[in-house]
């Protein structure tokens, strides 16, 4: 088959048109032709830098459907979501699934199952696991070093898996909020080579000195392009674009090429953005990715122009998988795989005995993973802690999901809610159950909805309750993407209705048990101090 277009060749800084012949999934020939200003653009596909593909609450089948409608054919993907439910089960189930379709899923093994000792997760992933799954070729790298304290100090067990990783000959990634100077200096000298966690030029510039890659990230919750992107303009061999985490509304709409463009839309080199979106990925990685040369895999995309980077079609193995915004991959049926056996709770299980007014909370800033510790005061009713709405302090709780315990309770500012509650089995890294809410009862409705469907997202209001299932593991969907998608956009309009501010109420949530990203963080186990790495009281 042939297709002409005005190429984009990246390394050499040139464009000009040519014809394309391919055949048997490769690239056969590329001639020069004579100019044709009507031709599309012709240049290599996007490639997600580090994602994890179940944040989008799609399995990788319908996450591959979705993306390619943007010219994505290829994502660096870390399975650890579901290694933390089903452990090596689930990232098995990852490979397998994401085979089915025509797409380059390149996976990494998970290094930190569970991601810290101070919560309860359904998997483990040790060093022995590391060395099963660095010897099978469809593992690429070792995924994020989220242990960073372990790295720094040398922690026998987290140098193993470097080690592992480093006798295979494959890349590790890093996970470091924050980290500079010395510390970013011996971090990066234990063997991780690249950070999507950076969250200010500073930082990552620090990074980079030091020869780490940065992976600029802008998912549906953390927003870091703005701050980072002027960092291509004297690093472009050193970065790359990522989502880290994108759930299933932004994804159906976007997804690299959106950062691609707004780059360019600021000012910056239209080749060194590309080299970004497109190449680096593929050398840092060696992705088995098509760069439009002679004899490489026949993956490419056509674009209407180099300014939105609107995308006609899109060839992996030189397959035409999408064109003029419709998926060609079709549906496939999605086995289903879980581990969630906490049993229905009452609105007594979330009370909490209080000891005086003030407490510590987490402070959510929108568009960040970041939670800063303040101080604040709740509402103290016949002797137990509550809600204090008016001052937008709201009572958090996180369920053991893998068996009955306690819930943990805290309190959080900034989500806004006037009424109800809203909860999630998506709750990084260990998937337990996390809900916001003014009362106990709110809160008790929609935590159990999700215990009843055994994984999903759900906000309940004035007696009106609705859930998203997610039996995959409690994260992921096995329906249609596109109407996951418009499931998703209808609950997370009701979070908003319920008087939500935040950009994305149930991503943003997803991460308020995130440990290892400062400062403070509530797991199952209570609250925790992310910079001291222990836990803390709630009450001051």
């Amino acid at each position: 088959m042939t297709i002409q277009g005005q190429f984009i060749d990246i390394p050499n800084r040139k464009i000009f048109p040519v014809s394309v012949r391919f055949e048997k999934g490769k690239i056969a020939q590329i001639e020069k032709i004579e100019p044709n200003p009507k031709l599309p653009f012709l240049m290599p596909g996007f490639i997600d830098a580090h994602v994890h593909v179940e944040s989008s609450m799609l399995v990788p089948s319908e996450f591959a459907r979705l993306a390619v409608v943007h010219g994505t054919v290829a994502t660096v993907s870390d399975p650890h979501e579901i290694a933390n439910v089903c452990g090596l089960a689930g990232v098995e189930y990852m490979i397998e699934n994401g085979k089915q379709v025509p797409f380059k899923f390149y996976f990494g093994a998970p290094s930190c199952v569970p991601a810290t000792p101070f919560e309860t997760a359904g998997g483990e992933i040790n060093a022995a696991d590391i060395e099963n799954l660095m010897s099978r070729p469809e593992i690429h790298y070792l995924a994020e070093m989220m242990n960073w304290p372990g790295t720094v100090n040398r922690d026998p067990i987290v140098m193993e898996k470097i080690r592992i990783s480093q006798k295979y000959g494959k890349p590790i990634d890093g996970h470091a909020p924050g980290l500079k100077g010395d510390l970013a200096a011996r971090y990066i000298s234990a063997g991780p080579s690249t950070d999507h966690e950076c969250f200010t030029t500073e930082e990552a510039e620090d990074k980079l000195k030091l020869g780490m890659k940065i992976s600029i990230r802008e998912g549906s919750a953390a927003k870091n392009f703005e701050s980072l992107i002027d960092l291509i303009d004297a690093y472009p061999e050193m970065i790359m674009f990522c989502s880290d985490d994108k759930h299933p509304d932004n994804l159906a709409i976007s997804h690299i090429n959106e950062l691609a463009a707004r780059a360019v839309a600021k000012g910056k080199d239209l080749f060194d953005v590309l080299r970004a979106a497109c190449l680096t990925p593929i050398s840092h990685y060696s992705l088995k990715v098509g760069q439009v040369r002679e004899g490489d895999p026949a993956d490419f995309i056509l674009v209407k122009d180099l300014k939105d980077f609107k995308v006609i079609s899109t060839y992996i193995d030189g397959e035409k998988v999408a064109e003029n915004g419709k998926t060609l991959i079709s549906s496939i049926k999605n086995e289903v795989i879980n581990n969630f056996e906490t049993s229905l709770k009452s609105p007594d299980d979330f009370r909490l005995k209080a000891s005086g007014a003030k407490v510590r909370v987490i402070e959510v800033l929108d568009g960040q993973l970041i939670t800063p510790e303040i101080q604040g005061e709740i509402l103290v009713k016949n002797g137990f802690a509550e809600s204090n709405p008016a001052e937008d302090i709201l009572k958090i709780i996180v369920v053991n999901r893998y068996q009955n315990a306690a819930p943990a309770v805290a309190f959080i500012k900034n989500f806004g809610l006037k009424t109800g509650a809203i909860a999630s089995s998506v709750g990084h890294d260990s998937h337990n159950i996390i809900a916001v809410g003014i009362d106990d009862e709110s809160i008790c409705k929609a935590a159990n909805l999700i215990i009843k469907a055994k994984g999903g997202i759900s906000a309940v209001s004035e007696g009106k309750g609705e859930i998203l299932p997610l039996p995959v593991g409690g994260i992921m969907s096995d329906a249609d993407g596109y109407e996951v998608a418009q499931a998703y956009t209808r609950i997370d309009r009701m979070a908003k209705e319920m008087g939500s501010k935040l950009n994305s109420p149930f991503m943003t949530l997803s991460f308020m048990a995130l440990l290892v990203i400062p400062d403070l963080k509530l797991s199952d186990k209570g609250l925790f101090n992310g910079k001291k790495f222990e836990f803390t009281d709630v009450f001051l």
